[in-house]
């Protein structure tokens, strides 16, 4: 789980409540279905018409990725790769045939394929780099869902507000019920612009990045499938292949450095196999 989007939620929804109740309003004057209705249901009415049906699904299943990101493991890609090199090295790109069988990421399989089926490097990175770009652009449409309900819930609640203030004034013959009446309908713009500011742009630009770095892993698998279609000599294909880490994890040493050609344990298996 993502420590910093938890905190952030929580700490952005507590301080709103503690700042009004330093005001001296009341909590419970914030709980207001009306105003709730109208701005989560228009707001998500206004995506539906906005986004093609694929694009909404898998924009709510992306969702879950601002709490639960997918897993960063070019670190241990990098190590299986260069361990892979090693094998065709040694015995040539047919002996990929079973580690490709075993691949449970699609995208890898599809390059091992291509690669034991001997297509050139320079179409290897053509189809794959084809397929990046179709997936970057649909997850980023995917992601920009919650940027339009960004832009859409604060408009939305303003109309929540303005209807509140509708039904106010055609109780004018009570003044005692005025003032919590316009409170009651300003609550509709605090969802929407909470709403907009406090969860759904976040989210937008979270999964933004998210975005980005599930691409930076493609990238750097499709260049580890060129490199192991030319047979890339193993220190250039690693130096290369690490410029796709993060700082931090460039900087660490390979497990299998100083042991020369030896491959690690779990490429040696493979290669047994």
């Amino acid at each position: 789980m993502d420590i910093l989007t938890l905190i952030g939620l929580i700490g952005g929804v507590t301080c709103v409540i503690v700042s009004m109740m330093m005001d001296g309003g009341s909590i419970l004057s914030l709980l207001q279905l009306p105003a709730f209705i109208i701005v989560v249901g228009g707001t998500f009415a206004a995506i539906l018409v906005q986004t093609p049906t694929p694009i909404f699904f898998r924009g709510m299943k992306m969702a879950l990725w601002v709490l639960f990101p997918p897993k960063d493991d070019r670190a241990q890609l990098l190590q299986d790769v260069v361990g892979w090199l090693r094998i065709v090295r040694r015995q040539f790109v047919l002996a990929l045939d079973p580690i490709a069988e075993e691949q449970t990421d699609p995208f890898i399989r599809q390059g091992l394929r291509m690669v034991v089926d001997g297509i050139e490097a320079a179409q290897i990175r053509t189809m794959l780099e084809a397929n990046i770009t179709t997936q970057e652009h649909e997850e980023m449409l995917a992601a920009e869902i919650y940027e339009g309900m960004g832009g859409y819930a604060p408009t939305v609640g303003i109309l929540g507000a303005v209807l509140g203030l509708i039904t106010v004034m055609s109780h004018l013959q009570d003044p005692s019920k005025l003032g919590s009446g316009i409170a009651t309908a300003f609550v509709a713009t605090v969802y929407g612009v909470g709403a907009a500011n406090l969860l759904c742009l976040p989210m937008a630009n979270k999964l933004k990045v998210l975005v980005r770095h599930r691409m930076r892993r493609l990238e750097m698998i499709t260049e580890a499938m060129v490199g192991l279609a030319i047979m890339e000599p193993p220190m250039q294909f690693e130096m290369r292949l690490r410029g796709f880490l993060d700082a931090h994890e460039a900087a660490r040493p390979s497990e299998g450095e100083g042991e020369g050609e030896g491959a690690p344990a779990g490429a040696q298996t493979a290669a047994a196999a």
